[in-house]
Formats: C-alpha cells, sequence, structure tokens
C-alpha cells in the first residue's frame, strides 16, 4: 500500500507543478458560480437543487479533461515503458493514479464551498440534500475517472482520450433517463435504470443514502479500474 501511496503522491504533486491544474480549478469554480447564481436568483429559493442538478454535466466535461493525460502522455513521452520497469505491481499504479485524479477532484469540489456558505446566509436549507449532493458529486466524479483512466490507457492521443472519454461517461449517465426509458422495452426498464449513473446520483442528492447506490458506483469504479489493469498488463 506505501508505493500506491507514493504514486499518488508524486502524481497529485505533479498536478500543480504547471499552471493547467490552477486554471482547471478556476474555470470550474467560476463556471459552476455563474451557472449557480444565475438560476439562484430566478427560483429565489435557499436550496443548492440547480448546483446539482448541471453538475453531472459540467464533471461530463471536466474530468475527462483531468483523466485524458494520465496514461496518453506517459505513452507520448515514452515514460510508460520506465514506468511499468519500477518495482511495483500494475494495480498499484492504476489505485496510485486514480486516488491522486480523485484527490485532484475532491479539492475542486470543496472549494466550492462559498455556494453552500451563501446558501445557508440566505436561508435555511436543508442540509441532507447538500451532503447528500456532495457524496453524490464524489461518488459520479469517481466513476468518470475511473472510465477516463480506463480509455487513456487505450490510446496516446490526449484528445481521442478525451473524446471517447467523455461519450462513454455520457452513455453511462443518460442510460437511465426517461427518454432513454421510453424507447426501449419495458422488460429492460429496471435494468436499464439501475445501469444510469445519473438515476443513482439522483437517488442520493435526496439526502437518502441507501446502500445500494454506494455500492453501484463502487462497482463501476471497481469495474473499470480492473479492466485498465488488465490493459496495462498487455503493454507488458
Amino acid at each position: 500500500m506505501g508505493k500506491t501511496w507514493a504514486i499518488g503522491k508524486k502524481e497529485f504533486r505533479s498536478d500543480f507543478s504547471s499552471p493547467i491544474a490552477y486554471i482547471f480549478i478556476t474555470s470550474f469554480l467560476a463556471l459552476s458560480g455563474c451557472l449557480f447564481f444565475r438560476l439562484f436568483f430566478l427560483e429565489n429559493t435557499a436550496s443548492l437543487r440547480n448546483f446539482f442538478g448541471f453538475l453531472p454535466w459540467l464533471l461530463l466535461i471536466f474530468v475527462p479533461a483531468i483523466s485524458m493525460r494520465l496514461w496518453a502522455e506517459e505513452r507520448k513521452l515514452g515514460t510508460l515503458e520506465l514506468l511499468l520497469t519500477l518495482p511495483v505491481k500494475d494495480y498499484q499504479v492504476v489505485i496510485g493514479k486514480f486516488l491522486a485524479s480523485f484527490a485532484f477532484l475532491s479539492l475542486t469540489l470543496i472549494l466550492s464551498f462559498p455556494l453552500p456558505v451563501i446558501v445557508a446566509g440566505l436561508g435555511e436549507p436543508d442540509p441532507g440534500p447538500i451532503l447528500g449532493g456532495y457524496l453524490g458529486a464524489l461518488l459520479l466524479g469517481g466513476a468518470y475517472l475511473s472510465v477516463g483512466l480506463f480509455v487513456s490507457s487505450l490510446t496516446e492521443n490526449q484528445i481521442v482520450a478525451f473524446i471517447i472519454g467523455v461519450l462513454t461517461c455520457f452513455t453511462l449517465l443518460v442510460i437511465g433517463e426517461q427518454f432513454v426509458l421510453f424507447a426501449i422495452p419495458r422488460a429492460l426498464v429496471p435494468l436499464f435504470q439501475y445501469l444510469g449513473l445519473g438515476y443513482h446520483f439522483d437517488s442520493i442528492c435526496r439526502g437518502l443514502i441507501d446502500s445500494r447506490d454506494l455500492i453501484y458506483y463502487l462497482s463501476v469504479i471497481g469495474f473499470f479500474l480492473y479492466l485498465n489493469v488488465r490493459t496495462v498488463e498487455s503493454r507488458k
């Protein structure tokens, strides 16, 4: 486990070795703040419902932008072979990269704390949906990251990794939405609904934490990290 943490810390520090990380965080916070306050003053309700309503779509763009370089850049620079010859297990490298990216995403979401503080100052929002919304955002972001990490291991082109990552995450997000469920046979509705990332996110955002939602997200993350490990092994 020590080697996993060492890789994670190295990756996390490297994120802030260039201005890209600061640009990413600033852009995310600025865009999410503008969207939130535009809708907040229209509804005139002390709630973060609108914030968590558009957050899955915002993360759909920003998270693949984080993950697209994790493996693609290693392959492009020719450092992947060196990395894989180090005395570490493949799964330790994969988990280390995932933890570093997840820590970066968590920091970005934590820095949006002025929004709930402002809402609490203007009214008395229910803390349950707010806490549930942030938990759901972390789990959803973790699922996006695991998908993006896997996709990044398939190509050395970061733009290709970004596009495929967005399309894959988009498919998993909307597969359980109503407009999809209306177009499929009724017998498949429960399956498609359960597979949808958005369906479980909405459930957690209500403030009622269901173990089935947690198991679902952990299963998605574990599945794509497993695929990532298998891809890395095949490179050897």
